[in-house]
């Protein structure tokens, strides 16, 4: 059986900044400019295109620390 082709990568990261949407969600974080780096699209980066988590305001700044600390080992 051949090997099926390699799935878009720009699907892959469309695909990726939702299940990043939705797992932020989750935890009551919504990260308003989460999307992808069109830029990296077109670069000559081995890996793209990136996923860009863009900026937030102070409050979502401390969730993120403490969901992150509450997930460390």
């Amino acid at each position: 059986m051949d090997a099926p082709f390699p799935r878009d990568p720009l699907l892959s990261a469309t695909d990726a900044v939702q299940e990043l949407k939705d797992a932020f969600a989750a935890l009551g974080i919504t990260l308003p400019s989460i999307g992808i780096d069109l830029a990296s699209c077109v670069s000559d980066l081995p890996v793209r295109p990136l996923v860009e988590l863009g900026r937030c305001n102070l409050e979502t700044a401390r969730r993120l620390t403490v969901v992150l600390r509450e997930a460390a080992p």
